[in-house]
């Protein structure tokens, strides 16, 4: 292969890569929901038969057969909600696990006094026991929004779960109390009062001590969440800014996505040389490299293999979005992952860019319109500005940012005019003779960050919507023209995601299987911006270069794309700030403000 990378051999590979850990995990994990739902019905539904035990169980004291439910249920909810972690191998799911199965048993005996219940329980306890060093896995990221997420899926959950303890003892019922007297009964009961429903016997006892359980579960975990050591995502430290700078310095022009690996929400590890690294950052359970890896080449297995390490000690699922062709053979031959074409990067070579042809006609009339209505651009370093009018360019960039979610992870850079990103590239649009706006005259914003010593590539798009129709069209055309006055060779602007396929699709003698993909994607594009920014960055005829996702097994490609859509801020669970908060709650530092997407709102 180029580049000088080492080669490894097979055997080499294979314990790199090693067998898939989460095998005997995953049978655990699975086996534990499995029991925690059997417990859950033991504790829910009424017994089905009277056995001697049942009748030497009326000697004991009355809340025992009550107490004992309410201990089923408890102990198999909690195992449903350890059984994902039982499934990762995590340590402390494997402690807890270990400790709620024979709690499960006994509740199991004494309630239902099931043997095969009993059995079932210690069964699971024993593979547990036997196979508990690949149950070594560290915690994961985490804040305290897990808690109010634990309190709404278990008060749900609870509620649905309460209504049917207080409707599966039909024959003890007294009268015919109505849906509403049974919800009632159930609110009630999760905070441990008598509600309007009364049984015959001991079964009000049974139904209040499950509800009651129920509710404890729900307060207790919400607490437990609440109240715990935080695990925050690591972020890059100054000391890890520095050396990636540096790395950068040395070999930024091989990847154009080089320099988004300074956001400062990645982590980043290094290769035992500290010649080259690879950032990530960690969502739900996915580990996400961007990009190539950075520094030497000949260095990038030692970090790869640290990251794989650090995958494997935390059970995160290792993933990269957006490699190059040779950044993705090289970890598909170091790791053992796989690689599936993702789309196409937009490169422009500045020499051969030009208005001329019958090509570039419709982007030369729309820039020519544009510089008609009174338009103008400028074109600078973010040292050549002054702090007065770099505040202006970010707040103008967050007003216009179009959502409440900042979006960006892999092709975006999360900050703009921070003093460190000096070299960083603005092209705006101005317009004076018009009303002047909250920001003056400014019109629409571009963003550039390095690409080695002579290149650029495009970090965000953002224009005022009150402007003219074409505000991108008309500052990448002139970010391209003042691109020689800057030392600049190259330009690379959005990625294209599904390209190849969007291309191949329209074209005559188009299969019926690609061009139901195409139709597909054409659809999807109501939500994602899939087939407008292909069309788009095809206006300036620039080349492609094929981006990569990497990935362990097929069936991670839905937990991978989940995380990514989270990363690039399509998918939001936690809850934002109201953004006159968020501006108040912004640090004074340049990257508190995260404005970077790399969009297209008009194409």
């Amino acid at each position: 292969m180029s580049g000088g990378v080492p080669n490894r051999s097979s055997r080499e590979r294979h314990v790199l890569r090693g067998p898939r850990p989460e095998s005997v995990p995953t049978l655990v994990g699975r086996a534990c929901a499995l029991v925690g739902v059997l417990d859950i019905a033991a504790g829910v539904f009424p017994r089905f038969r009277h056995s001697r035990m049942h009748t030497m169980a009326e000697v004991l004291p009355g809340s025992v057969g009550p107490f004992a439910a309410a201990l089923a249920l408890s102990s198999g909810m909690l195992l449903l909600l350890l059984a994902h972690g039982l499934k990762r191998g995590k340590r402390r799911a494997w402690r807890a696990a270990v400790a709620l199965l024979p709690a499960g048993a006994v509740a199991q005996y004494t309630y239902r006094h099931s043997l095969l219940g009993v059995l079932i329980s210690l069964a699971l306890l024993a593979p547990l026991l036997r196979h508990r060093d690949q149950f070594a896995a560290l915690p994961d990221p985490r804040s305290r929004w897990r808690a109010l997420a634990n309190f709404v899926l278990m008060s749900a959950g609870s509620l649905a779960l309460g209504l049917v303890i207080v409707s599966v003892h039909p024959k003890r019922m007294i009268g015919d109390p109505s849906l509403a007297d049974r919800l009632t009964h159930v609110l009630y009961g999760l905070f441990g009062f008598e509600g309007p429903v009364d049984y015959q016997g001991n079964t009000s006892w049974t139904v209040a001590f499950s509800l009651g359980a129920l509710g404890l579960l729900t307060a207790i975990t919400t607490i437990y969440l609440a109240f715990r050591p935080e695990h925050p995502a690591a972020r890059l430290t100054e000391e890890d800014e520095a050396r990636l700078r540096a790395l950068l310095e040395k070999h930024g022009g091989r990847d154009s996505l080089g320099h988004f690996a300074l956001r400062r929400d990645k982590a980043v590890v290094f290769s035992p040389s500290g010649k080259a690294a690879v950032t990530y950052r960690v969502v739900s359970g996915v580990m996400l490299a961007s990009g190539d890896p950075i520094g030497d080449v000949e260095a990038w297995p030692g970090a790869i293999e640290r990251f794989m390490d650090e995958a494997r000690a935390h059970s995160w699922t290792p993933a990269v979005m957006g490699c190059s062709e040779t950044g993705g053979e090289v970890w598909t031959r170091e790791t053992g992952l796989d690689a599936l074409e993702l789309g196409d990067e937009a490169v422009v070579d500045v020499t051969d860019f030009s208005l001329a042809g019958r090509a570039m006609r419709n982007v030369r009339q729309m820039v020519k319109r544009i510089e008609r209505a009174g338009y103008e651009t400028r074109v600078r370093r973010v040292h050549d500005l002054g702090e007065a009018e770099l505040e202006r360019i970010r707040l103008a960039a967050e007003d216009w940012r179009g959502t409440d979610t900042e979006r960006g992870f892999s092709m975006a850079l999360g900050r703009i005019g921070d003093p460190s990103d000096g070299d960083c590239l603005i092209a705006t649009a101005h317009k004076a003779d018009g009303d002047p706006g909250p920001y003056g005259d400014l019109k629409a914003i571009l963003h550039f960050v390095p690409w080695g010593t002579d290149g650029a590539s495009l970090d965000l798009m953002r224009r005022d919507r009150s402007a003219d129709p074409g505000m991108n069209e008309l500052l990448i055309v002139a970010a391209l023209q003042a691109a020689p006055k800057f030392g600049i060779a190259r330009v690379s602007l959005n990625f294209a995601m599904f390209r190849s396929a969007l291309a191949r699709g329209e074209k005559i003698g188009a299969g019926p299987v690609l061009r139901a993909w195409r139709g597909l994607l054409v659809f999807l594009s109501r939500w994602f911006q899939i087939e407008s920014l292909y069309k788009f960055n095809a206006k300036f005829q620039p080349r492609w270069e094929p981006r990569f996702v990497v990935y362990r097994a097929s069936s991670d490609l839905p937990r991978i794309g989940f995380a990514a859509m989270q990363a690039e801020g399509f998918v939001n669970l936690a809850l934002p700030l109201p953004r006159f908060l968020r501006r108040r709650a912004a640090a004074p530092r340049p990257c508190a403000h995260g404005l970077a997407e790399r969009d297209v709102r008009a194409a």
